[in-house]
């Protein structure tokens, strides 16, 4: 699977497995059928709950979806030998290698917010896979390591021909890993997938990272944002009918040594764990607004993602910072149900 197993950043509200439902509009009282299931998938679970008049198209909906993101999944899993992720990787430095229009089009997006961020967001971090954030066998490696790695990490070294879908690694031993940016789109073509049989309340959450279109029992979803502290204290709940939550935070794999917490998201000019903020949280109705930026804000820091948040329209967003300072854009703050928690380490 791409993705090694992460705790859930975000919490979705009022979660059920099937129940019939009766919402009223004006005068005219629907009946809608609820249906949820729950998958392993990219590492994590990836839940889906689903509504509308049929029960039957409702779970083919859903097994529509979960087979497209598993075809999808396959395709873009670093970890999987026979992936064209891996095959690109097997080649770096040698010969180009053709790819699927989906791989092509994930592979143009990291591209984009990498040349936004300035190479905060980097796919070819995957040449630090020395580094090992299981915390019953951490792997820390040595100046040395990391020093021979890092110039092998660099997003311009990613040689794309979209005329001919073709991808090229500059150097070997480089090697991409599309974790910070895939998901979004796999979940994303779930949620197609849903349309496409006619299915228009949906929420789809994949491991924090939540999708929603329509509404739950007749009301927005309710999307609960984690403490990144507390794991079982959210910071606040929010209201959306339309977008994604997308949470980044360091606490989802780490480990301590000296006492200092050493996490998963690396920093690519460094190779080493950031420093910045505890936690990222962006919403938008835009998935191009979100996908890989709450990485970047967590690289480059809370003041740039206050700026990128402020310059970029549709986008909201809260940020903990590395003191556990919180703070949330004026879009984000609509979107609270009630005032954000006070935040306590």
């Amino acid at each position: 699977m791409p993705y090694p197993k992460r705790p859930p950043s975000v919490f979705v509200v009022a979660f059920a497995v099937f129940v019939t439902l009766s919402i009223r509009s004006g005068d005219v009282a629907a009946e809608l059928r609820q249906y949820a299931d729950s998958r392993p998938l990219m590492g994590t679970v990836v839940s889906m709950t689903v509504e509308g008049p049929r029960r039957d198209v409702l779970e083919q909906g859903v097994n529509d979806a979960y087979r497209e993101m598993s075809r999808l999944s396959d395709m873009m899993n670093h970890y999987n030998s026979d992936s064209v992720v891996s095959q690109i990787n097997r080649q770096a430095g040698v010969q180009p290698v053709a790819v699927p229009r989906e791989l092509m089009e994930v592979l143009a997006m990291a591209r984009r917010v990498s040349e936004r961020s300035e190479g905060a967001f980097d796919i070819t971090v995957g040449a630090l896979k020395i580094w090992r954030f299981n915390p019953e066998n951490p792997g820390m490696p040595s100046p040395d390591e990391i020093r021979h790695a890092l110039p092998l990490v660099n997003y311009r070294h990613v040689m794309l021909n979209e005329k001919n879908r073709t991808v090229m690694l500059k150097s070997y031993g480089m090697r991409i890993d599309l974790g910070g940016i895939a998901k979004l789109y796999i979940l994303d073509a779930g949620m197609q997938a849903l349309k496409q049989r006619g299915i228009t309340h949906a929420m789809i959450n994949g491991g924090g990272d939540v999708a929603v279109m329509g509404s739950h029992q007749g009301r927005p979803w309710r999307i609960g944002i984690r403490h990144p502290r507390r794991g079982d204290v959210l910071l606040g709940t929010v209201e959306l009918t339309q977008g994604w939550v997308v949470t980044s935070g360091d606490y989802e794999r780490y480990f301590f040594k000296d006492g200092k917490r050493y996490h998963h998201i690396l920093d690519p000019r460094t190779g080493y764990p950031t420093e910045g903020p505890q936690q990222v949280t962006l919403v938008a109705t835009d998935i191009a607004l979100v996908n890989g930026y709450s990485l970047a804000i967590m690289v480059r820091g809370t003041a740039w993602g206050r700026d990128l948040i402020a310059q970029t329209p549709g986008l909201s967003g809260l940020i903990v910072d590395h003191a556990g300072q919180l703070w949330s854009s004026p879009g984000m703050e609509k979107l609270w149900l009630a005032t954000p928690t006070p935040f306590r380490q």
